[in-house]
């Protein structure tokens, strides 16, 4: 298998893991060309008091220009946190860059708890439901699922509900949904799939970890494409890319961080995500 090249649009945030500061190590883990597109640079995340960022909508698009001239071929595209002015120029940079064999991978990083992130407005919600029509695969919380298929959020949420919400973005269209972050099972957390044109949904869990750990997602969604990216089904993705989660989780109550700010303490463990990656790969001849 030749190299996949994988280029990740989002922030960088200086301090706290999520965004590109979790995404370029964990796809540069699972033997991938990580090429990261940077949105905006933040002091530190958006779960701190306060941060400071710098808007680089400007340059997006004359570095993908730039990129044009000489080398642009990519593999997998996957999105994460995009400020509320980018979704637009994302489109456009979709559509320089997406080839017929380029799959378009997108974390509607905007949301959690029932409540927008900071910064965000119902304007930046219609621009994410542009965005994600036609994708290859959509990855939003029980939040996000709700957000942007207009759905009241749920007081308590079961099997049928999330059903619901995953027929709901299939019809947008997208090829396939996989709502993160839910329980189905007392004292688990996990996963539900839907793909069109297959019947059923794939779910899977694990039992919960106390606690709260910002980048989390970011973490799954990276972890995620650069699994997907060596040729691994995506049931079989999916699993290696929770149970990475569930580690990178256990080890920061381990080392007693704080999550909810720091993020998952996931760097002693990152080897763990290529192991993973190795046996199966071995597994299915690749």
């Amino acid at each position: 298998m030749s190299q996949k090249r994988v280029l990740t649009i989002q922030d960088y945030s200086c301090l706290g893991r999520c965004s590109l500061t979790v995404a370029l190590p964990t796809l540069s883990v699972c033997g991938v060309e990580a090429v990261g597109l940077p949105t905006a640079l933040f002091s530190n995340h958006t779960a701190f008091p306060k941060w400071t960022c710098l808007d680089l909508t400007n340059e997006m698009l004359p570095i993908v220009d730039q990129w044009l001239s000489y080398r642009h071929d990519f593999d997998y595209l996957y999105t994460g946190y995009l400020t509320e002015n980018q979704v637009s120029v994302v489109l456009t940079i979709i559509a320089k860059l997406k080839e017929a064999k380029t799959k378009f991978i997108i974390d509607p990083a905007m949301a959690d708890d029932g409540t927008l992130y900071p910064g965000f407005s119902e304007r930046h919600v219609a621009s994410m439901k542009q965005l994600i029509k036609g994708a290859d695969l959509v990855l939003p919380n029980l939040t996000e699922a709700c957000l942007l298929t207009d759905t009241p959020y749920p007081e308590h949420a079961d099997v049928a509900f999330y059903h619901l919400l995953i027929e709901k973005l299939l019809t947008l269209p997208v090829k396939a949904v996989c709502l993160t972050g839910i329980s189905l099972t007392s004292g688990k957390v996990g996963l539900m799939l839907k793909q069109q044109g297959k019947d059923g949904y794939f779910v899977y869990e694990t039992p919960s970890l106390p606690g709260s750990y910002h980048g989390t997602g970011d973490l799954f969604a990276s972890s995620l494409v650069g699994v997907l990216a060596n040729d691994i089904p995506l049931e079989k993705a999916l699993i290696i890319s929770h149970d990475f989660v569930h580690e990178a989780i256990f080890n920061t109550i381990q080392e007693g961080s704080d999550g909810k700010r720091y993020g998952p303490c996931f760097e002693p463990v990152l080897y763990r995500l290529g192991e993973a990656i190795q046996k199966e790969r071995k597994k299915l001849r690749l």
